[in-house]
């Protein structure tokens, strides 16, 4: 396998219709390859940007997939750019490589760039390139299905444009050690965010350390946790038709207004999104809301020296918890018939229940293929001695998509409302006034007659 890992800084190119085929158009099935025809292509992944489990899980999987099918070569890069998450350069860097007429022919998109990636870089419909039958039997898989609740994520108007592929809840991790030394039950999770604060202030009380830290709160975090915050108190951050922003309306306020209380009684430090997953894999946080995709990096730092617990999402007092998918799903921008299969091929491989296995075992990301946990020759084994998968796993029944927002200024859209969040839980700003101004000011980025 090559590996081609890419640094220069790239500037974004506005623009729309760049690369790829009109989703509005049909095309032509692409066909088989023959057993002995030769094929190059390019997987760009933020996961090749990532150290540690990431990277070689991936390298392991590229190479697995090489050696099942000897007549395709896959590149595989991170996104250009130097951003500290190589997940925020993955449209800049795709923009910049259609533009210039040599796109990568897989790439891993979140899902927040969903209606951007199919309708402005025109990412190729996979019904119309191999066929639905053949996006359905993927699904469906040999012995384990899609979970219901992920096989749609990445579709548009019926049509299937991405396949979801690395996916989590958010899920309440904890350190037992250090609930066990503030006199709590160890056992228990808070379940509620009033639940939280008090337990982030017996642990701060008790051991000097930090209470508890939310990501979903910065521009770097993006905004699938945050609106899961949201729909859990009952608000969207976009009207459900996407043609309003109400990211400043009072269920919004008031889960933001919760979140800074929490900096302002001293029970959540304020921190990086870095600083944050750091301080808790050290042992110097109580509690972190995140991703289960830092499973990993928190089992190795937990290991020896302190207890790892897991628990879903706190819900607001008389609510239930509305998680959101984080993620991202594999879509093709190739354009050569040849390239769209391999592309295809490298797709069904990487969403295989091999390739899961492999991925909820050394990163933690939730296996979509849900059977997989009960299966002797599966995950069952594992799942037994792991907890941590089934709060995850409890949380899909439940779980509502991130929404992207619409238009081709749908990032500053995100980031703008994400800049009033973080302004008014780290730094001191009204959450109302916050999120208002910013509200009335990126509302003129909507699509035409959206507001």
């Amino acid at each position: 396998m090559k590996r081609t890992l890419c640094v220069a800084a790239t500037l974004v190119v506005a623009g729309c219709g760049i690369g790829g085929t009109d989703p509005a158009a049909p095309v032509d099935r692409v066909p088989e390859l023959a057993s002995d025809q030769q094929v190059s292509i390019v997987l760009e992944s933020y996961n090749f940007g990532q150290a540690g489990p990431w990277t070689d899980t991936f390298t392991e999987l590229i190479d697995a997939f090489e050696q099942a099918h000897p007549n395709i070569d896959v590149t595989a890069q991170k996104p250009q750019g130097n951003s500290a998450n190589p997940a925020t350069d993955t449209i800049s860097s795709l923009q910049s490589q259609l533009t210039a007429g040599h796109a990568p022919d897989v790439v891993q998109l979140g899902f927040s760039d969903l209606d951007f990636a199919i309708n402005e870089l025109n990412a190729a419909p996979l019904d119309d390139l191999v066929g639905t039958d053949a996006v359905r039997a993927n699904f469906d898989g040999d012995t384990h299905p899609y979970a219901d609740s992920a096989r749609t994520l990445g579709d548009w108007n019926g049509k299937t444009y991405g396949v979801p592929f690395v996916f989590s809840t958010p899920m309440l991790y904890y350190n037992k050690t250090l609930f066990a030394e503030a006199g709590l039950d160890q056992e228990r999770a808070p379940s509620t965010w009033d639940e939280v604060a008090t337990a982030a202030k017996a642990v701060t009380d008790a051991t000097g350390k930090g209470g508890a830290y939310v990501d979903c709160l910065t521009k770097a975090a993006k905004d699938w946790c945050f609106q899961a915050l949201v729909r859990s108190n009952g608000g969207r951050v976009i009207s459900e038709d996407r043609t309003r922003l109400t990211f400043a309306e009072q269920p919004a306020v008031d889960a933001v207004t919760t979140m800074k209380g929490l900096v302002t009684d001293g029970l959540m430090p304020n921190l990086t999104q870095t600083q944050a997953v750091e301080a808790f894999s050290r042992g110097d946080l109580g509690m972190i809301l995140e991703s289960s995709a830092i499973q990993g990096t928190f089992l190795k730092g937990a290991t020896g020296k302190w207890d790892l617990g897991a628990a879903a999402m706190p819900s607001f007092t008389g609510r239930e918890a509305v998680p959101t998918n984080s993620g991202a799903a594999l879509f093709v921008f190739a354009s050569d018939p040849a390239k769209q299969r391999a592309a295809w091929e490298l797709i069904t491989f990487l969403t295989s229940e091999r390739a899961y296995t492999t991925i909820a075992e050394k990163i933690g990301y939730l296996p979509l293929r849900t059977g997989l946990v009960d299966d002797p020759d599966g995950l069952k084994s594992w799942a037994e001695e792991n907890p941590y998968l089934r709060p995850n796993l409890a949380q899909l029944d439940r779980m509502e998509p991130w929404v992207s927002m619409p238009g081709t200024s749908y990032l500053q859209i995100r980031d703008g409302m994400m800049e009033a969040v973080e302004n008014a839980v780290f730094h001191g700003a009204d959450p109302a006034e916050s999120l208002r101004a910013k509200q009335d000011e990126v509302s003129d980025l909507l699509p035409d007659g959206d507001r």
